[in-house]
């Protein structure tokens, strides 16, 4: 008898712990207003920008793409991929609108890095010598001029 008792006040205390703790969904831990939506163009990341080595010409995207540096194309793991996005260069205000269709290496990420442009992008917006730039990367609408 006295096991059972104890065992079903373990049992109580356990559900009463799992009930009063906070949610940690995802939804939960983001604050109020920052959660992402499928449908949302006002998408805006600042971070590092850097520019696809020239030895991944030919390479697949993440899209099944070929890879080619005259497009106007980037790597983001912070935009679906077919989005539109525009890429401001912060040390200059240049600007280049470009297409998501591939997804960074982790450890770019980790790094601090929010998109990897085409050498031709990256040209646009001039920082080829310097090799990585801090940018800002807003979603917009296909078709979307400079």
């Amino acid at each position: 008898m006295k096991k059972k008792s104890i065992i079903l006040l373990l049992c109580m205390v356990c559900t009463i712990h799992a009930w009063s703790s906070p949610d940690t969904t995802a939804a939960a831990r983001q604050p109020e207003g920052s959660q992402k939506k499928d449908n949302d163009k006002e998408n805006v990341v600042y971070g590092v920008a850097s520019f696809y080595s020239k030895s991944l010409e030919g390479t697949k995207t993440s899209t099944g793409e070929t890879f080619r540096h005259q497009k106007m194309t980037a790597a983001s793991n912070n935009f679906k991929l077919g989005t539109w996005v525009r890429v401001t260069n912060l040390r200059n205000d240049k600007t280049v609108i470009v297409r998501i269709n591939d997804r960074m290496h982790k450890k770019m990420a980790k790094k601090g890095r929010v998109v990897d442009l085409s050498y031709s992008a990256a040209k646009k917006l001039a920082f080829i010598s310097r090799g990585v730039v801090k940018v800002k990367v807003e979603a917009v609408p296909k078709g979307t001029e400079e």
